[in-house]
C-alpha cells in the first residue's frame, strides 16, 4: 500500500513544482542584453509627445496684470473658465483638480473640469471665446498654446500676458481582476512625465497573481487606439515609448494561469493546495480500492 502512495507522490510532485512561481516571474527590471545605453552609460529618454485627440478636455489660463486691458477682455465669462471672478492674476481659468494623485472616485472624471474645460469637438477644434475656433486634434499642447498666445498678442501688448494650456494632469486607467482591487481604477497624476513603474508604485505595486510579462496597454492616438504588450520583468522596457504613461492610457493586468488553479499565489497557498490535492487523491484511491 505504501508503495502505491509513493507512486502517487511521484505523479503529483512534478505538478507542484511546475506550478510554483519563481523570482524571475515577479522581479522587476531584470538585466537584459538588449538594453540600449548611450556612450555615457545612460539610458536615453524615449518619452512620446502627447498629441491632442477628439473629446479631450483642456484647461486654459491666461495670466496678466490684475488691471490690464487683457484682464478686462479675457474675463472669466469670456472663456471656458470658472463662474467666480478671479482674485489673483489668473484671468481666464477653466477649472481643474489641483494636487490630486490617485483614484478620482467611482464616477470617473472631474466634474468641475468637465463643465468648465475647453472641449475638443468632433471636428478636432476648440472654441476660445473672444478668439474663435482653433485646430487642436493631432497637435501638441505647446503648439496650440503658442497659437492662442499669438492671438492674444494681436490684441494686447506682447509680453503683458501669458497663456497656460494643460490637460487635467496625466489620467490613466488600470484594470485587473479581483485580486488587484487596490490598484484597479481611474488614476490622475499631476506630473509632466510618468513611467509605468511610477504609476504602479503610486498604487501599491503588483501582487504575485499578476503576470508581469504580459501587461497590455491601450494608447489613445489621434488616428485610433494602439495596442501594445510590455514585459515588466525586463529592464529594456525602459527603451520603450510605452514605459512612459500618456494621458488616457488603459493598462490591463493579466492574471497568471498558475494563480487561476489555486497554485502560485504564495508558498503557503501552494503548499495548502498541494496537500488538498494529495488528500483528495488518496481519498478517491482508498474509496475505489474498498469497492
Amino acid at each position: 500500500m505504501m508503495k502505491n502512495y509513493k507512486y502517487l507522490y511521484l505523479l503529483i510532485l512534478p505538478f507542484l513544482v511546475t506550478s510554483c512561481i519563481t523570482t524571475k516571474d515577479v522581479r522587476y527590471m531584470q538585466p537584459s542584453e538588449s538594453l540600449v545605453i548611450n556612450e555615457e552609460g545612460l539610458i536615453p529618454y524615449n518619452i512620446p509627445v502627447y498629441r491632442i485627440t477628439k473629446n479631450d478636455i483642456l484647461n486654459l489660463n491666461i495670466v496678466t496684470t490684475p488691471k490690464g486691458d487683457a484682464a478686462q477682455f479675457y474675463s472669466s465669462l469670456n472663456t471656458s473658465g470658472s463662474t467666480q471672478a478671479p482674485t489673483t492674476n489668473t484671468v481666464a481659468s477653466s477649472g481643474g483638480r489641483a494636487g490630486i494623485t490617485g483614484s478620482s472616485g467611482s464616477q470617473g472624471g472631474n466634474s468641475v473640469f468637465y463643465f468648465n474645460g475647453l472641449k475638443v469637438d468632433s471636428k478636432g477644434d476648440i472654441n476660445v471665446f473672444g478668439i474663435g475656433y482653433i485646430k487642436a486634434e493631432g497637435r501638441t499642447i505647446e503648439e496650440v498654446s503658442q497659437e492662442i498666445q499669438d492671438k492674444v498678442n494681436e490684441n494686447f501688448q506682447e509680453g503683458k500676458s501669458e497663456v497656460r494650456l494643460n490637460t487635467d494632469g496625466i489620467t490613466y486607467y488600470i484594470l485587473g481582476d479581483v485580486e488587484t482591487t487596490g490598484v484597479t481604477g481611474e488614476k490622475v497624476a499631476h506630473k509632466n512625465t510618468l513611467t509605468i513603474t511610477e504609476a504602479l508604485a503610486i498604487n501599491g505595486g503588483l501582487n504575485r497573481t499578476v503576470d508581469r510579462k504580459t501587461v497590455v496597454i491601450h494608447r489613445k492616438l489621434p488616428e485610433g487606439i494602439k495596442v501594445a504588450q510590455i514585459d515588466l520583468t525586463r529592464e529594456d522596457i525602459m527603451n520603450s515609448p510605452y514605459y512612459y504613461v500618456q494621458n488616457g492610457d488603459e493598462i490591463y493586468l493579466n492574471t497568471r494561469a498558475k494563480s487561476l488553479n489555486g497554485f502560485g499565489k504564495d508558498p503557503v497557498q501552494t503548499l495548502i493546495t498541494g496537500v488538498s490535492v494529495i488528500t483528495t487523491a488518496l481519498s478517491i484511491y482508498l474509496l475505489l480500492k474498498n469497492l
